[in-house]
């Protein structure tokens, strides 16, 4: 285990919903043991007024968080990165950049939210898509990090996104 915050990003292809929302999450919860980012791979340039919205009715932090591209964690003097999770099946199936060091990766598809057209849907979709990810930080979060050994951490990782 590092020295330092385990570094988490987590990927969409436009970095403007679920991505932003993990990259929030983790960050309230994770308790000074993770630093989380959020990226895509075709961004979007803003952050979905839903996602603030919700972020900020149930309190946690939005300062700094924006769209940006996954090539800002791709070059020198990029966080290193511990862990890589996409959260929609697009950015899933992409060939993604050379991520330096030897980040584990897992798919934790979760329903566009920014997708629903009726107003009042789209609220309720932002909250299931908060309610599903805060679960599986949550479940990752109480992993037994620096027990497991590659194999055995890629499966519970898995596990969790199909949670």
């Amino acid at each position: 285990m590092p020295d330092r915050p385990l570094s988490v990003l987590f990927l969409c292809t436009g970095n403007s919903a679920r991505s932003i929302l993990a990259e929030a999450i983790l960050n309230h919860r994770g308790n000074g043991r993770f630093r989380a980012f959020s990226a895509g791979s075709h961004p979007t340039g803003r952050v979905n007024p839903g996602a603030l919205e919700l972020l900020q009715r149930l309190k946690l932090p939005t300062d700094g968080l924006r769209s940006k591209s996954w090539d800002e964690f791709a070059v020198p003097g990029a966080p290193p990165l511990d862990y890589i999770f996409t959260v929609c099946d697009n950015a899933a199936g992409e060939v993604c950049p050379v991520w330096p060091g030897q980040p584990v990766a897992a798919h934790w598809g979760v329903p566009d939210p920014a997708a629903v057209s009726d107003p009042a849907a789209r609220s309720r979709a932002f909250e299931e898509a908060y309610r599903l990810l805060a679960r599986r930080i949550d479940l990752f979060t109480s992993l037994p990090l620096s027990t497991l050994d590659a194999m055995a951490l890629r499966d519970r990782l898995g596990a969790i996104g199909r949670s």
